[in-house]
């Protein structure tokens, strides 16, 4: 008998008393801890076998288990307390050969569990208050492991029972561990299934839409000690080795409360005559000038002697053949302070600081700031050249960001949908922008794609009220959606071999379009001028998937905005009667009126709405990007 004819033995799992099983001399788990023995039957009285033996029946009809030798001698212990172990799963073999097979697999590596089984398996053990170390060692995995396997644990069985019918994947259902509130995590599993949340990272928005994680720059500073102490509680993701911070409000609050502790602190210690704080992570000048009308002070540049530049040269071209000690390093960087500039003590007795939280946490300050009251005074002792001059003179309404940036976000995440939509149908303009991408005539701009984990960017708006996205892109599938989902996941359950056959038994069409979804959908915001080029080669169009409405766009906008809107839509001048009516109508009612224009064909009727006026209202879109 070949080689080849030992393979293909017939091999079955048939259910045998536990009293015809017997360690077979091959099987290479001969000398094991008892301890570890006893850790495991308790794990069977709670559990259950939920991994088969493996044996080679003999002459006698008896088995030799020659993988899972440590399970047999559990089994031996736990059927004493529960009975029904005495009727063990065994697969079983008549050769010799591929029994040997097994043995050694056993040795080298154990046959994985289905995850969900050991989840299952690892929560009933917690229940029964077997701690950490019991469970990783009675299985011979990690306690990390075991944490981890734990959390899954305790998910709601619906989800539980979505991974093991690969309805959801695993890493989505890690996902939903940082939440305990069920039915958020029902509703996010339901939008999972359906499409709708189609990552990990939109299942961990969805539950925790306002944590903070400790990656922020807020988190960071505040400190996760002391938040905890103020009153504040943390998450922990075991599978992303994150913290959320759940209660944003507090971690505002401690935020500015220290904030304004470092700030006093560092004015003291550098001694100038005011601190102020700001929010922003990295304020500019420019900025400060317009939104306060302060001036800045220079640093007074200092001068080295001739014997101190000669050393300045010498310790610097020590440190550029990587030669310069610890010693050097310092005298160097002293006299480097002194050519870039100090300030002096009158700078600092009229001058102030702007601190500051940068994106490490890390405290820093804008600092020679001088008060609009103070530059007069500043220009005598000659320490600013000139008042302050900003460029914005009024702080009116119209000088105001005219859009909020929750608002601008959306309108950025659905052009990339409408972009990403066109896309669809122009795989030869998306291939070539792969191809662009992926040579160095794209001066290695490496962020025209996303891939891997999170490499997708938000293409849907956070208020998606009369938002249609392509399933393919992530949006809700239709049915013949879910035909071609339910189409792959057969597939899948081929294994990769006849699934990738029967993929390519597809066609090019079918390959090709999935290439194109593939990239169109990792396609990612770029700068202006490229978006706009591309828009218009495309033929993108963001009301081919948005309508504005009362809830996604009007009630966003300022008065006058609805106002301009109303009046230019229509084409209205100022003093007809129809502007005056809405002009002086209450927000609410300018909403539902704009809502109404967009949206109620008999209002349009109503109103007598012409194919120009038609056209305009068919086209518009906030002016915001």
């Amino acid at each position: 008998m070949s080689k080849l004819e030992t393979f293909t033995a017939p091999e079955t799992i048939e259910t045998v008393s536990l009293s015809d099983l017997y360690l077979s001399d091959i099987n290479p788990r001969q000398d094991v801890a008892e301890e570890g023995i006893a850790l495991l039957a308790d794990s069977l009285v709670t559990c259950g076998l939920i991994q088969n033996l493996n044996g080679l029946r003999d002459a006698d009809g008896k088995i030799a288990i020659v993988a899972g030798g440590r399970r047999l001698r559990a089994l031996n212990i736990a059927v004493t307390e529960r009975a029904d172990l005495a009727q063990v799963p065994v697969k079983i073999t008549d050769n010799p050969f591929v029994a040997e097979q097994w043995a050694n697999a056993e040795n080298t590596a154990r046959e994985e569990l289905d995850p969900i089984d050991e989840v299952r398996a690892y929560g009933k053990m917690a229940a029964k208050s077997l701690s950490v170390g019991k469970i990783s060692n009675a299985f011979g995995v990690t306690e990390a492991h075991v944490r981890r396997r734990l959390a899954l644990a305790g998910l709601p069985d619906p989800v539980l029972d979505a991974v093991k019918a690969g309805e959801i994947s695993q890493g989505i259902a890690k996902a939903m561990t940082i939440c305990d509130d069920e039915a958020k995590i029902l509703e996010a599993l339901e939008g999972a299934k359906t499409g709708r949340l189609y990552n990990e990272y939109y299942v961990r928005q969805a539950l925790t839409p306002d944590s903070v994680r400790n990656t922020d720059r807020t988190a960071k500073f505040v400190g996760q000690d002391a938040f905890e102490e103020a009153g504040g509680t943390v998450t922990s993701d075991l599978f992303q080795n994150e913290t959320l911070f759940n209660d944003p409000e507090l971690l505002e609050h401690l935020f500015a409360e220290k904030l304004a502790e470092e700030a006093e602190k560092l004015r003291e210690a550098e001694g100038w005559a005011w601190a102020m704080t700001t929010d922003d992570s990295n304020p500019y000048f420019y900025e400060v000038r317009d939104a306060h009308g302060f001036a800045q002070t220079p640093e007074v540049e200092g001068i080295l002697t001739e014997e101190q530049v000669e050393r300045f040269d010498e310790l610097a071209e020590l440190e550029d053949g990587n030669a310069l000690d610890e010693t050097g390093k310092a005298e160097l960087d002293a006299m480097q302070k002194i050519l870039d500039g100090e300030y002096q003590p009158e700078q600092k007795a009229l001058g102030g600081i702007m601190v500051f939280v940068r994106h490490n946490g890390e405290i820093s300050a804008l600092r020679g700031l001088i008060k609009p009251e103070d530059q007069n005074a500043a220009i005598e002792q000659d320490l600013i050249a000139e008042p302050s001059k900003p460029s914005k003179s009024t702080t009116s309404d119209a000088d105001k960001p005219a859009f909020s940036q929750k608002f601008i976000d959306d309108m950025v995440a659905i052009r990339l949908g409408a972009i990403q939509t066109a896309m669809l149908d122009k795989p030869e303009f998306v291939l070539s922008l792969f191809a662009f991408y992926a040579t160095p005539a794209s001066g290695h701009y490496n962020s025209l794609f996303g891939f891997g984990y999170g490499g997708a960017e938000r293409n849907a708006p956070e208020i998606d009220h009369l938002y249609n996205l392509d399933p393919r892109l992530g949006g809700e599938r239709d049915e013949a959606a879910e035909e071609a989902y339910n189409q792959f996941q057969e597939m899948a359950g081929q294994g990769s071999v006849e699934a990738f056959k029967a993929f390519r038994n597809l066609g090019k069409k079918v390959r090709n379009g999935e290439i194109t979804a593939f990239l169109a959908r990792r396609f990612m915001t770029q700068r202006p001028e490229f978006m706009a080029d591309i828009m218009e080669e495309i033929g993108a169009d963001m009301r081919a998937i948005w309508t504005p409405s009362a809830t996604n766009c009007f009630k966003r906008l300022k008065g006058w905005q609805l106002d301009d809107l109303y009046k230019d839509l229509l084409n209205l001048h100022l003093d007809t009667d129809d502007y005056r009516a809405f002009s002086k109508s209450k927000k609410g009612e300018k909403v539902e009126a704009l809502h109404k224009l967009f949206n109620d064909p008999e209002h349009q009727k109503a109103l007598r709405i012409t194919a120009e006026q038609q056209a305009r209202i068919e086209v518009w879109v906030p002016d915001c990007l």
